[in-house]
């Protein structure tokens, strides 16, 4: 199966990267979100990212308005109908998801395929919620979309091997380099760095250093390009909380235990640079 056109649930930031990466290779793309200003909002950032392509020389304004001409923007899952695959890019809420496949399921025709952005929730369980269980995978991407290279192929029990091959072929047209997981919480990537992230903050809070100098460190020491609590801001707090909360649940290991600096600031409302404040101000 070739796969020319894509759906997406969810305008923010996985959604409208993964709209990006699709339409500058060719894709038709509808990307569904709850209201016309998320979409719209959605729409913008990947105006926004392409102009400064532009500016870098690595696109031309007529290639941008090519691949914006491919995306449509909708509110209702009926426009989804026409999809060879639907990607849910949707908030890492477990009940959320189950909501959203389950439409798809109304809205959309049997053969369609459907993937999950998730980067934490198993992909068996969410299969089991649909119509379409062979037809279902993960197709985990990373942020930000357009500059990542890795996507995460995820199968689970009942994923078919037409599936996994089709979402493979479109991860490689996209210009990534995918690797096959076997599902379980946090699957490679996840399972290695949020736990990374959470011990940072453990770190943090013992006063051991500050976070400029626990960043330098990891930077200088690790050579990583971004230290863990600048990371941590850039993902989301909150979103790093909800993946260790899984895995605590699932493995049962004290382990994961979400540090518990992360969890006052998520209550506090300090998310990251979405909410402008983090473990830094910006």
């Amino acid at each position: 199966m070739t796969i020319n056109s894509v759906g997406i649930i969810g305008a923010g930031t996985m959604g409208n990267g993964i709209a990006q990466a699709c339409a500058v290779v060719g894709l038709k793309v509808t990307m569904v979100d709850i209201n016309e200003a998320a979409v719209n909002k959605g729409i913008a950032t990947v105006s926004g990212s392409l102009d400064r392509l532009i500016k870098k020389e690595k696109l031309t304004a007529e290639q941008k308005a090519a691949a914006m001409a491919l995306i449509q923007g909708s509110t209702d899952y009926a426009d989804l109908q026409g999809a060879d695959i639907v990607i849910e890019a949707a908030t890492e809420n477990h009940a959320l998801k189950i909501k959203i496949l389950q439409l798809l399921d109304e809205a959309l025709p049997p053969e369609t395929l459907v993937a999950t952005n998730t980067s934490s929730i198993s992909i068996t369980q969410l299969a089991a919620v649909t119509k379409r269980a062979e037809r279902f995978i993960g197709m985990h991407f990373f942020n930000p979309v357009p500059m990542m290279a890795l996507v995460e192929i995820i199968r689970g029990l009942q994923t078919s091997d037409a599936t996994h091959d089709a979402v493979k072929e479109l991860a490689l047209r996209l210009g990534k380099s995918p690797i096959t997981v076997r599902n379980a919480p946090g699957f490679v990537v996840n399972r290695i760095l949020v736990p990374m992230i959470n011990e940072a903050f453990f770190v943090l809070a013992e006063g051991l250093a500050s976070a400029e100098d626990i960043d330098a460190g990891m930077k200088l020491g690790c050579n990583q390009p971004i230290g863990p609590l600048a990371l941590a801001d850039m993902v989301g707090l909150d979103v790093c909380l909800a993946v260790m909360e899984v895995y605590l649940k699932e493995f049962g290991d004290s382990k994961y235990r979400p540090c518990p600096l992360l969890k006052e600031m998520v209550a506090a409302g300090r998310l990251g640079r979405k909410t402008g404040r983090g473990v830094y101000s910006y």
